[in-house]
């Protein structure tokens, strides 16, 4: 496996666009933790979706690149309204695989920002996709990535198997991740039509968003970690050849009964790691979330829509 020549960063600010949870009277104010503050009537909405905007810095340089869409047109939109933001100056999007709860709002998002943008995803991220749930009989369908709409949008498509730098060489993609923990065996009800067969995802298109942060080490953005969030930070720091964690933000895909049953192993998992901050977000579930709240009581945060994490290094 090839290290990335990747750039450390003086500040990384995470920006969450969406999120499941929203909650108001989530006020602190810090150095790491800004709770966005919005008069009523207004408000921040939440859906069973992520997307985040990640700002690194390094010396004069600022780069901004929007990771992943929600899941419906409408939310990204109305919460960048309401928080005032201006799309125009995303350079770049990342997304973190082809699941439509992180790619609903990209066309409305590329017309928005106005012009071409590099859109970076793995090209499995394109594939046919359904579900198997209990007590039906088929398969469900699942909305599927549209290349020629997204093309029509503005997007650049940049796809890519392997991990990916842009933004200066401040951020990376992790390309595909190598499996190695025995308890996380990916979403057994999902389905790909990989070479005109149906079969198990193997999700080979789940990726994580990495910066180095300059004196800290990783900070580590993954979307549903359908690989495993455990071996997900394992492999980005093999790509980056840094094994400091800094912070591990999204979602874990802990929830429900098929994942919770492995969340024990998984919060071991991150103990080994040892990460200074821990911001599980989206599919990481309340049971989990919770449990991740008493294993790492110094080190965890609750997320809600509108907050920014300011990382700074030394």
């Amino acid at each position: 496996m090839n290290v990335l020549m990747q750039r450390e960063a003086d500040r990384v600010e995470v920006m969450v666009l969406v999120d499941n949870y929203t909650d108001i009277l989530q006020m602190q104010q810090t150095e790491l933790v800004r709770r966005s503050q919005v008069p009523p009537p207004n408000a921040l909405y939440a859906e069973h979706g992520l997307s985040c905007l990640v700002t690194v810095h390094a010396g004069g340089e600022k780069h901004a690149v929007l990771m992943d869409a929600g899941i419906s047109p409408e939310c990204l939109i109305h919460n960048a309204e309401v928080l005032n933001l201006d799309l125009s100056s995303i350079e770049a999007i990342a997304l973190s695989h082809g699941h439509f709860d992180h790619f609903g709002g990209l066309i409305p998002v590329l017309r928005r920002i106005g012009g071409s943008r590099p859109l970076y995803l793995h090209p499995d991220a394109f594939l046919p996709r359904r579900m198997n749930l209990p007590g039906l009989e088929r398969p469900v369908p699942l909305p599927r990535l549209d290349r020629d709409a997204l093309q029509a949008g503005g997007a650049e498509i940049r796809a890519s198997q392997d991990a990916t730098t842009f933004a200066g060489g401040l951020l990376s993609l992790t390309g595909e991740i190598e499996r190695k923990t025995p308890y996380e065996k990916g979403f057994p009800l999902a389905e790909a039509e990989i070479d005109g067969r149906w079969i198990v995802d193997p999700f080979r298109d789940d990726q994580a968003l990495i910066a180095v942060l300059k004196g800290k080490g990783l900070v580590i953005i993954s979307g549903c970690a359908h690989a495993g969030i455990v071996n997900t930070v394992e492999h980005a720091r093999s790509v980056t050849g840094v094994q400091r964690v800094h912070a591990i933000l999204g979602g874990f895909h802990l929830t429900g009964p098929l994942f919770e049953p492995v969340i024990p192993q998984t919060i071991a998992g991150i103990q080994t790691i040892r990460p200074d901050w821990l911001m599980p977000m989206h599919c990481t579930g309340w049971n989990a979330i919770t449990q991740f709240a008493g294993a790492f009581p110094e080190q965890f945060i609750l997320n809600t829509v509108g907050t920014v994490y300011s990382f700074q290094g030394s």
